[in-house]
């Protein structure tokens, strides 16, 4: 626990296998109370090899639900263990588990409520390897969604973060998308419900195991982005109404 708050991992998983093990070595258990690994339907052994490491919460999709639909299952089940603090980090070991500590203090000490670990600060993203296109459209979508939602985050396409239960009490995720586009729904969310958001610069590595999405899918994100985040707008602008927001 930190400062008697129960602390709380998920770990949304897709064919981990080959880095679920590294990933797992370097959480600091001292402060995490309990781990959660939701098994996507993969194709390899990551849900025998949770369940052989010791993962206190091992479940797995019966069929592949997505992105999206991963997360769904992994809050869920962590609200149902009456966790205070939920951090997500990927087992594919694209982002390091040594920023856990960090992340959970700024929560734990309520200093912000939500955390996100930016690859963008410092460079990160580019010396780890990010290929050149997807750094182009992070910072081009981040630089409109930042217009419409009226903020300064320095990326919205992070997948490392931490919140408070709070937050996760706050917003309609289960309202989102089971795809990718989900992560940009839920901090639309969290800002349309008043909620501020600290970032933490975070190194990141691009390689093959690491989990990533081809040109095509990119591009339907990016779409789908920008599509949040100008219905945050309308909807803040009394213009319409979205079951994700009302």
């Amino acid at each position: 626990m930190y400062k008697n708050k129960k602390v709380v991992v998920v770990l949304p998983a897709y064919n981990a296998e080959k880095t679920l093990e590294i990933t797992l070595s370097e959480i600091p258990m001292h402060i995490v109370d309990e781990l959660i690994l939701v098994d996507d339907f993969s194709k390899d052994n990551t849900f025998q090899l949770a369940r052989e490491l010791g993962v206190n919460h091992v479940i797995r999709h019966e069929k592949n639900k997505g992105y999206g639909g991963n997360q769904k299952t992994c809050y869920t089940k962590a609200m149902e263990l009456n966790a205070d603090i939920i951090i997500m980090l990927h087992p594919d070991y694209q982002y390091t588990p040594k920023l856990l500590e960090a992340m959970i203090s700024i929560i734990g000490n309520e200093v912000y409520p939500v955390v996100l670990g930016s690859r963008i600060l410092s460079g990160g993203a580019l010396k780890g390897g990010m290929p050149l296109y997807k750094y182009f459209f992070n910072r081009f979508l981040t630089f409109i969604q930042n217009i419409l939602l009226n903020e300064k985050l320095s990326e919205y396409h992070t997948g490392y973060r931490a919140f408070s239960k709070d937050v996760l009490n706050s917003i309609r995720f289960m309202e989102n998308s089971d795809d990718f586009v989900f992560d940009n729904q839920m901090i639309s969310q969290i800002f349309y419900a008043g909620f501020q958001v600290a970032e933490v610069t975070c190194p990141t590595k691009y390689f093959d195991e690491a989990s990533s999405i081809n040109f095509s899918r990119s591009m339907k994100y990016g779409f789908g982005c920008l599509y949040v985040s100008l219905l945050y707008r309308l909807c803040k602008w009394g213009i319409c109404k979205s079951n994700l927001y009302n």
